[in-house]
């Protein structure tokens, strides 16, 4: 009795031991998190107890989730309300899921603390909130890419290899259902190596959208490693060479449990005297495997661990800057390219502009594509290049136009953007006939939607970025006639606490500079406010600033608005096309805000902050406009008569092809 007491106490032990080791390996592998939006929530606001409410909800969904995801919100008031989701592994049990996600619910607050914005991933799970809506929306950054630092051989060939089994992954995923959008693919590179793709979106997403962001993820895995992964909020992708998913749950149907076998028949107990020996026999073997068991599960932990420590060192390793803005993550072959656009036919010639001519252009996948292709004798070098493909990579706003990657390959640059099929606002907004489908309330939209870009780029982005030559021909259209503001060729990067900047090359369009930039190269975001301006009134008379300069009393578009202001007319400059149906509180209150814009003083002009508030309540009260600059009273008149000419620039995605390209102004 005493010897089976011993043998049940020693396997006893050794199964403790086994579970506290397995419990502490299945603590959930942290990957990475973003805190993407500068804007914070003073704690113990409003925010912060609707964001508590939120992760506790989340949390408690994820107990008894049996789809591995949800999405909650918590608060009424939109300022203060609170969004947010949750989405594990496809192929991980609903315990495992409930132990990352409260993991996260609590970590995501110390990594990015009074955030308004933040995602953190692990292996098992991933955990976002905001403050805006998210529910069904694709969003495919912030982006995060970690790789193995080993490399394949046969590059080549294993890309081939990787692209169809991910390509694969990726259609069943995103044609999966409303509960679940996850699928996994095989496939052998050579007899000794196995090699396992995985694909997973949020549910909520249409399967357009899911292959979307799938094919982005695709596209944008690092080259020749022996393993990789993005992340992004909406999906992910990665591969590995060897199983790191569960492929019984994920790819192989459930097969039926083999019948049971008879009962043993019952052993006879041994004879007498006999019991001691077999006592020791029992020891002898169930130690050893015992033993065994615990050994062979230490060394595949420690294999596991590695890998994960291989990753985790990757990632470490990189700055600041999103991994999604390095070359190799963004970049296209330009054999690529030429098949999407018919090697840069004619008929798929959208337009051109100063730095180049723009192409329409197809994928494999089927999505759309405008290829910006760079003249050689443009303006832009690789630095304007690199500056444009690292900056707007980092930008994710609905009314910015999303580049989607680049080709640099021999005399060739490409920026591969979104396809927005409207062309471009100046398409509209300058043509006697197409202006007709411009009424007031559309153009009312996409002042509202250029506000809500513009003050992302100021504020809420997690740089503060100069755009520096916001005109209409770089405020593009999409299908129902959204605006998505473009090219930033241009653009400046601010620090967070910077206010200006100045420069001894001046770049921009005539007519949209504000005068302390073109006359002595000083910028700020009031440079933009005053292009917003010019632009707001652009849509509201419908005539481009340079019409006026025809005329004998060589007046600009600023100054025309203020005249028919200052004497009581201000409905005069309306454009007629409009008609009768309008607001005209709203049409009011639009001119006011461009002459507030347009004025000579950037400290008397709004912030977009202002502007986007402005535009959205009527409670707020507008100061009185001052007279604008470069405010003439005859074209013989005044020290700016040179920046009074019909000249502008037109680069990246504008269309139309009826303005000069400047490239250097030298102050004066």
């Amino acid at each position: 009795m005493n010897s089976w007491f011993t043998i049940s106490l020693s396997l006893s032990f050794f199964f403790f031991f086994f579970i506290k080791i397995f419990r502490t390996e299945a603590a959930p592998n942290y990957l990475v998190h973003v805190c993407p939006n500068t804007t914070l929530f003073t704690p113990n606001s409003t925010y912060q107890s609707n964001l508590d409410t939120l992760l506790s909800s989340l949390s408690s969904a994820a107990t008894n989730s049996t789809t591995g995801f949800a999405n909650a919100t918590a608060g009424q008031n939109p300022p203060d309300r609170a969004y947010g989701l949750f989405l594990c592994r496809g192929d991980v049990n609903t315990a495992t899921c409930s132990d990352c996600v409260a993991t996260g619910k609590q970590e995501i607050l110390q990594r990015c603390p009074n955030q308004r914005v933040s995602v953190i991933w692990y292996d098992e799970c991933m955990l976002r909130y905001s403050n805006q809506s998210i529910s069904s929306a694709m969003e495919q950054s912030p982006a995060r890419i970690l790789y193995n630092t080993g490399n394949v051989t046969d590059t080549t060939r294993f890309m081939d290899l990787l692209g169809q089994t991910l390509n694969d992954a990726a259609t069943r995923a995103s044609a999966g259902g409303s509960e679940r959008k996850v699928a996994v693919a095989e496939a052998n590179f050579t007899s000794l190596q196995r090699l396992y793709a995985f694909a997973q979106c949020t549910p909520d997403l249409t399967a357009s959208d899911c292959g979307t962001c799938l094919q982005f993820g695709i596209a944008n895995l690092p080259q020749g490693k022996q393993g990789g992964r993005l992340l992004t909020p909406s999906c992910n992708v990665r591969y590995e060479f060897y199983p790191f998913y569960n492929a019984t749950v994920l790819q192989a149907p459930a097969s039926p449990p083999p019948a049971p076998s008879p009962p043993p028949p019952s052993p006879s107990p041994p004879p007498k005297g006999k019991s001691n020996k077999t006592t020791v026999i029992i020891i002898a073997v169930a130690v050893p495997v015992g033993v065994g068991v615990v050994l062979l599960f230490l060394a595949c932990c420690f294999k596991q661990r590695k890998a994960t420590r291989t990753y985790e060192a990757v990632q470490e390793g990189q700055s600041g800057v999103d991994d999604i803005t390095n070359a190799e993550s963004l970049q296209y072959h330009l054999a690529t390219i030429q098949a999407a656009t018919d090697n840069f036919s004619h008929q798929n010639k959208l337009g051109e502009g100063g730095f180049g001519e723009v192409f329409q252009g197809s994928l494999p996948n089927g999505q759309q594509i405008a290829v910006k292709r760079l003249s050689q004798g443009s303006g832009q070098g690789a630095e304007e290049f690199k500056n444009e493909v690292i900056l707007v990579a980092k930008l994710q706003h609905r009314n910015l136009v999303r580049l989607l990657g680049f080709c640099l390959e021999g005399e060739e640059k490409l920026l591969v953007y979104e396809f927005v099929p409207n062309k471009s606002l100046d398409y509209f907004l300058f043509d006697p006939e197409k202006s007709k489908q411009l009424d007031w309330s559309r153009r009312y939209k996409i002042v509202c939607g250029i506000a809500r870009g513009m003050l992302y780029l100021h504020e809420d982005s997690r740089l503060r970025i100069i755009h520096r030559d916001l005109k209409a021909s770089n405020i593009l259209l999409d299908s129902e006639l959204n605006p998505k503001i473009s090219d930033f060729g241009m653009a400046r990067i601010f620090g967070v606490d910077q206010t200006q900047a100045n420069t001894n090359k001046i770049v921009g369009t005539f007519g949209y500079m504000s005068p302390e930039y073109a006359m002595h190269g000083q910028f700020s975001v009031k440079s933009d406010v005053y292009s917003f301006g010019v632009l707001l009134l652009e849509l509201i008379s419908g005539k481009k600033n340079s019409f006026f300069y025809q005329g004998d009393g060589g007046e600009d578009l600023a100054s025309y608005a203020w005249k028919n202001w200052r004497d009581g007319t201000p409905l005069e400059v309306l454009d007629p096309v409009i008609g009768d149906s309008y607001s005209r509180n709203e049409v009011l209150r639009c001119l006011h805000i461009g002459l507030l814009c347009v004025q000579e003083d950037p400290m008397d002009r709004p912030t977009m902050a202002n502007i986007v508030l402005m535009l959205s309540s009527y409670s707020v009260s507008l100061a009185l406009p001052q007279q604008p600059a470069f405010f003439l009273r005859s074209r013989t008149e005044g020290p700016m008569k040179e920046h009074e000419s019909d000249q502008s620039t037109s680069r990246s995605m504008p269309l139309s092809t009826n303005e000069m390209s400047v490239t250097e102004l030298y102050p004066r």
